[in-house]
């Protein structure tokens, strides 16, 4: 790679796998930086059962995919397994990206955080499995959450391809100390924001250095509705992030 080039890892949110980055990783490619994507247990062509799907295995994936010069970006839940990753082995990776993402708190749990929230718009779309393990996105209502900026096309991609997301990991408490603090990390905030809203995402990030946080005006799937906007950003935080 030349030597301005980036190596991304992309790692998505809930009830999402690898595959929800198709646009993306050519339009970063294009700019000359390497990107990956990788599916965290459970989610696409991963086949881990539920019962080992743990905020623990999620962190692992990361790291297992991670290197020095990795900037690691995490979208909506995915804030948590990367941060999970940082606090776990700062030197693996160069950097976070939250993409309209949860910010991991210690002590406290994704869903702790979903619940600290303004509002709660995903709730409206979601149902728990059953046997209590999982929860699923119901695909006729996906559109107005996740992809409310997206083409048809892109809704009857994605909505193929949704998952149930275990709820275990999303439950569980993540302890964080200066290890996670002393990675650079950057944020996305997406302004038309139907899944996580925009003014929890800047409360989220109200004492972050400004040069730090970014605004897009899209939906919370950027990476479908302005692929190129995105990469475009990442470009620029590539750049900055050290």
């Amino acid at each position: 790679m030349p030597d301005a080039a980036a190596d991304f890892l992309l790692v998505h949110g809930s009830c999402h796998g690898a595959w929800c980055w198709r646009d993306l990783i050519p339009q970063l490619n294009a700019r000359g930086h390497a990107a990956r994507a990788i599916d965290l247990p459970g989610h696409g062509n991963d086949t881990t059962p539920v019962v080992a799907q743990t905020l623990a295995a999620c962190r692992d994936a990361v790291l297992a995919a991670s290197r020095p010069d990795t900037i690691i970006l995490g979208h909506s839940w995915g804030g948590y397994p990367i941060g999970a990753a940082a606090e776990a082995d700062p030197d693996a990776m160069r950097g976070l990206v939250f993409l309209c993402a949860y910010v991991p708190v210690s002590g406290l749990s994704m869903v702790d955080m979903r619940k600290r929230a303004p509002r709660h718009p995903i709730l409206s779309v979601v149902q728990r499995a059953p046997d209590g393990k999982t929860l699923s996105v119901d695909p006729d209502k996906a559109a107005a959450v996740f992809y409310n900026d997206c083409s048809a096309e892109v809704i009857a991609y994605a909505k193929r391809q949704l998952g149930p997301q275990a709820i275990r990991p999303q439950e569980t408490p993540l302890t964080l100390s200066a290890r996670f603090e002393r990675v650079p990390k950057a944020y996305i905030r997406c302004t038309d924001d139907q899944t996580i809203p925009p003014e929890y995402q800047a409360e989220m990030t109200r004492n972050w250095p400004r040069e730090r946080v970014h605004d897009m005006p899209s939906s919370h799937s950027p990476f479908f509705s302005d692929p190129a906007g995105l990469a475009a950003l990442l470009d620029r935080i590539a750049h900055d992030l050290t």
